[in-house]
């Protein structure tokens, strides 16, 4: 046996079954020891699209998804898609190939040092320099890559030390069961009685309650407290948007109907939330809110973000044990928070689309919100219509809306979809982005065509990089450098072997949604979109704030 077959036996046991890469030179033992065990090497048509597709399945399964790539250039291009998982709190594994370690310390072809530019973006990352530690080299990896906070971690494998022979006496490392800590007793109590001196206690809850079964026990305690929440972008189906204490979500560069409600709560407990998500200024400008820090690591020294109260350890728990102990005959706690409930839900709804009307992004999302299940999943890429989705999209249930907010890198949707639909071939799919963020990976469109995965991708085309030019206008009144020219996007779909489609009216959008959601079809629907609305928005909460 040579370290590359062991090394592909060490994967195997860590439970990988798909590995999404591209190949190359330096990787080819790895490539034929791959070929002859249990798990599918993924041929991606670029190495960012393979780890936006590791990315996405690692924040789905909550288990690290694997990207490969080769040395030097094959490397860098996974560098957008692994920083992203990382600050994205998405579980991952990256391996790299490297030219012979006789020539690490040459200029030598297409030599990088891959580990040293790999390190600020990664929780832990290194090289396998010897035969004898890669058992102990790959469950590191994935040990780390998994503990909360989960991110991404990366393996260097030079092609000389892939085929040296290793003897049989060496055997992968079985991943062990590694419990969370629970919270320090003083913490829960320290809270209690915080609570019990609040009126008007409110969640912050960021992607941390997601995870780990939190989102059981925080939708529990929401309902059993009568305690609103409100969500970070990346925190979307925490609780679901149908249960009556649901803000929606908060996020926007700008104060939204919700901010309002985040000012009058006299105590904010923020839940897995991390500061990357959403900066704690733009909710808590004063730096003087009563805050709970509930979460699996101790809060990140921050003036505006200083909690009273650090609750560290297994966010599940923490809240199972508030739930256990909270004796409702000791709270006051009204239905303070439901005018802001009721405002927000109105002004989702008050862009329903009118027949003869131009479409519009949060008037598409309520469209297909009307075709998809309480179980759909939405996958949004980054732009102006990450916005929408985040302030206008309702989300039923966990991850069942993905949104980039850590690293926030145009390019995700498409190729997470691919991951989305190798997961679970029976739910409802659908990738949405705009005609910038498309075009970064829209050629992993053949990817998914080979796969045989079924899900919908909509592209937004205002021809613009949208949310720079909302946020200059927003700035300057105008905006510039921002506007793109695009293929007819119905043709390039088809000439993938997949069907496009154009909708030219409210009917026709209506049709096309409605039969690429029963059918479950691989597809693309180009919905050209006016973006009045944008800076339409802007102008009716400014107005607001005004009178508020």
């Amino acid at each position: 046996m040579i370290v590359a077959e062991f090394f592909v036996k060490c994967l195997e046991t860590e439970g990988v079954t798909h590995i999404f890469g591209v190949p190359g030179e330096e990787n080819e033992a790895l490539l034929f020891a791959l070929d002859s065990s249990s798990i599918e090497f993924v041929p991606c048509r670029h190495e960012q699209g393979a780890a936006f597709i590791a990315n996405v399945w690692g924040r789905l399964t909550g288990e690290a998804g694997v990207c490969l790539s080769t040395l030097g250039p094959g490397a860098t291009n996974l560098i957008t898609g692994v920083a992203d998982a990382n600050l994205d709190k998405a579980p991952l594994v990256a391996i790299t190939a490297q030219g012979g370690l006789d020539r690490l310390h040459n200029e030598s072809h297409q030599m990088v040092d891959v580990v040293n530019m790999f390190r600020p973006i990664t929780k832990w990352n290194g090289n396998i320099p010897s035969p004898k530690v890669v058992a102990e080299v790959v469950r590191k990896a994935f040990k780390i890559a998994g503990m909360e906070k989960p991110g991404a971690t990366h393996i260097e494998l030079s092609e000389d030390v892939a085929g040296q022979e290793i003897s049989s006496d060496f055997i992968p490392i079985k991943p062990g069961v590694s419990r969370r800590p629970g919270s320090d007793y003083k913490a829960i109590r320290n809270t209690l009685k915080l609570l019990q001196e609040a009126r008007k206690p409110l969640v912050l809850a960021g992607n941390g309650a997601i995870r780990k079964l939190a989102s059981k026990h925080l939708t529990e305690f929401a309902i059993r407290h009568n305690i609103p929440v409100v969500s970070t972008f990346m925190g979307k189906g925490a609780v679901s948007d149908r249960l009556g204490q649901s803000l929606f979500s908060i996020g926007l560069g700008f104060k939204d109907y919700v901010i309002k409600a985040v000012e009058q709560a006299d105590l904010v407990l923020a839940i897995g939330y991390d500061i990357a998500e959403y900066p704690p200024q733009e909710w808590n400008p004063g730096g003087d809110k009563s805050i709970i820090h509930i979460d699996f690591d101790p809060a990140e020294v921050y003036t505006h973000y200083n909690p009273k109260v650090e609750v560290t350890g297994d966010i599940s728990g923490a809240l199972w044990e508030l739930n256990e102990q909270l004796n409702d005959s000791d709270l006051e706690f009204t239905n303070w928070y439901e005018p802001f409930r009721k405002r927000i839900k109105e002004d989702i709804h008050s862009y329903r689309l009118q027949e003869g009307e131009p479409f519009t992004v949060p008037g598409v999302l309520l469209e297909l919100r009307d075709n998809l299940n309480d179980g759909a999943l939405l996958i949004s890429d980054v732009g102006t219509h990450k916005m929408w989705v985040a302030r206008n999209y309702p989300t039923y249930c966990p991850n069942g809306c993905i949104i980039s907010n850590g690293l926030a890198s145009m390019g995700i949707a498409l190729p997470g979809g691919i991951a989305a639909g190798l997961l679970n071939k029976s739910r409802q799919i659908v990738s949405v982005m705009g005609d910038g963020g498309f075009m970064m990976n829209s050629q992993e469109l053949e990817t998914a065509k080979r796969l045989g995965v079924g899900y919908i991708n909509i592209v937004f085309n205002d021809n613009d990089y949208g949310l720079i030019s909302w946020k200059q206008f927003q700035h300057r009144q105008r905006s510039v450098s921002t506007g793109i020219q695009n293929p007819d996007f119905e043709k390039y779909a088809k000439s993938f072997g997949i069907q496009g489609y154009k909708p030219a009216n409210l009917s026709e959008l209506r049709s096309t949604l409605k039969q690429a959601v029963e059918h479950k079809e691989l597809c693309l629907i180009e919905v050209p979109i006016s973006t009045h609305v944008n800076n339409e928005l802007t102008e009716k909460l400014k107005n607001w704030w005004k009178s508020h």
